[in-house]
C-alpha cells in the first residue's frame, strides 16, 4: 500500500521530545509523556505508522476531554509473584504496558515467568514497540490487547461484527536479532481501514463485509459493516480462533470485558514475560531459536525480488536507521500535530537539512 506523502526528516530524539512536550502541555504527569512519546516514535520507525505518532492527536484530544486520565497510578487488584491484575483507570495505555513489561521482566527473572492482566487501559498503540524491553534482556514476551467496548470484526461465516482486530505480539530472543511477531487477528487493522477511507482508496482484496454481509474491498463499508478475520472468506476460522484466544487472555484474565456495561474505550491487555534461564537455560533456548532463525533465512524465496525475511527484521532495520539517520513522518500526521502545537504553545521540531 502507498505509505502516503513523506517529505521532511527529523531526528528520532527531536520527534520524541516534541511528542513529549505536547503530552506534558496537555496535562500528562510524571514520566508518562516521555514514555508514551518514545514508544509512539518507535512505532513510526518500525513502520507501524498507523499506530505511532498518528495516534497522538487523538490522545491529546482524549486528555483534554477527560477520556484519558492524565495523572495517577493504576489500581492493583491482584498482586502475586507471578500474576497481577491492574485496573488501568483509563490511564495512558502505552505507559501502562511499558510499566507492565518492565515489572513482569523483573519478576520473571526470579520466578521464571510473570503475567499481568490490565483492565480499562487507554489505547496501547503498537505492540511490537514494547517487545525489545524484554528481548534485550534475553527474555521472551507475549502481549495481547482487545477493546470490549467496540466490535469491528466478524467471526468466520458471520454477518456482523463481534470482535475487535485483537492484536497479539511475541518477542523471541536469539543469539543475533530478536524475532518480533506482531499481527492483528483480523485481516487488517481499524487504523489502516480509516486511513484508506480518508484517502479514497480500496482494500487490495475482499477484506470486509458490507452491512448486508456481502464481501467487499471498499473501506467505506466501515462503520456499519465488518472486517474479516485472518484467513478471510476461506480460512477465517483461524483468525476467529486467534481472536477468541486474545479476548480470553485480555478480558477473561482481567475480569473486565464484553459481559460488562460499556463505558467508552476500555482496553483489556495481557502481558507475559518468560525467562528461559529458569527453564532449561538461556543458552539452550537461543540454541534452538538461532537454529530456526538460520534455517528460516536460508529458505530460497519464490520471487528473488522478495527475500524471505525473519519476522521483525524490517521493523528492526527501520528502528536502527531512524535512531541513526532520523525518520520522515507522514505530512498529514505532522500537520495534525502542528495544530495541537499551536493550541498548546509548543515549539515544533527542526527538520534535518
Amino acid at each position: 500500500m502507498d505509505p502516503g506523502p513523506r517529505v521532511l526528516s527529523y531526528a528520532f530524539g527531536a520527534l520524541a521530545s516534541y511528542a513529549s512536550s505536547l503530552l506534558t502541555a496537555a496535562g500528562l504527569d510524571g514520566d508518562k509523556p516521555a514514555v508514551v512519546a518514545r514508544l509512539l516514535v518507535t512505532a513510526d520507525a518500525m513502520g507501524h505508522d498507523t499506530h505511532g505518532l498518528a495516534q497522538l492527536p487523538d490522545y491529546l484530544d482524549d486528555i483534554v476531554a477527560g477520556r484519558m486520565r492524565a495523572t495517577g497510578e493504576p489500581e492493583v487488584l491482584v498482586d502475586r509473584p507471578s500474576a497481577c491484575v491492574w485496573d488501568g483507570r483509563t490511564l495512558p495505555g502505552v505507559w501502562l504496558v511499558d510499566r507492565a513489561v518492565r515489572l513482569a521482566a523483573t519478576r520473571a527473572q526470579t520466578h521464571g515467568l510473570c503475567a499481568i492482566a490490565i483492565r480499562r487501559s487507554h489505547h496501547i498503540a503498537c505492540l511490537a514497540a514494547y517487545l525489545l524491553g524484554a528481548t534485550e534482556q534475553g527474555l521472551m514476551a507475549i502481549i495481547a490487547c482487545s477493546d470490549p467496548s467496540e466490535a469491528q470484526v466478524a467471526p468466520h461465516d458471520g454477518k456482523h461484527a463481534l470482535f475487535m482486530p485483537d492484536p497479539i505480539a511475541v518477542g523471541i530472543p536469539t543469539k543475533k536479532n530478536p524475532i518480533l511477531v506482531d499481527f492483528s487477528t483480523s485481516i487488517t487493522t481499524a487504523g489502516m481501514t480509516a486511513r484508506l477511507r480518508r484517502e479514497g482508496r480500496r482494500f487490495p482484496g475482499l477484506w470486509a463485509l458490507d452491512a448486508e454481509g456481502r464481501p467487499s474491498d471498499d473501506p467505506t463499508v466501515m462503520p456499519g459493516g465488518a472486517l474479516l478475520p485472518v484467513g478471510g472468506l476461506d480460512h477465517g476460522h483461524k483468525g476467529t480462533g486467534l481472536a477468541w484466544t486474545v479476548e480470553a487472555l485480555t478480558q477473561g484474565l482481567s475480569g473486565y470485558g464484553r459481559a460488562d456495561p460499556e463505558h467508552g474505550w476500555g482496553g483489556s491487555v495481557f502481558v507475559q514475560v518468560l525467562d528461559p534461564a529458569l527453564f532449561t537455560g538461556r543458552a539452550e533456548f537461543v540454541r534452538q531459536t538461532n537454529w530456526i532463525a538460520d534455517a528460516h533465512g536460508a529458505v530460497l524465496p519464490r520471487d528473488p525480488r522478495r527475500p524471505v525475511r525473519l519476522p521483525g527484521a524490517q521493523a528492526l532495520a527501520g528502528l536502527r536507521r531512524a535512531q541513526s539517520e532520523g525518520l520522515t513522518p507522514r505530512t498529514d500526521t505532522m500537520a495534525a500535530l502542528a495544530a495541537w502545537a499551536q493550541r498548546l504553545r509548543v515549539a515544533a521540531p527542526t527538520p534535518h537539512g
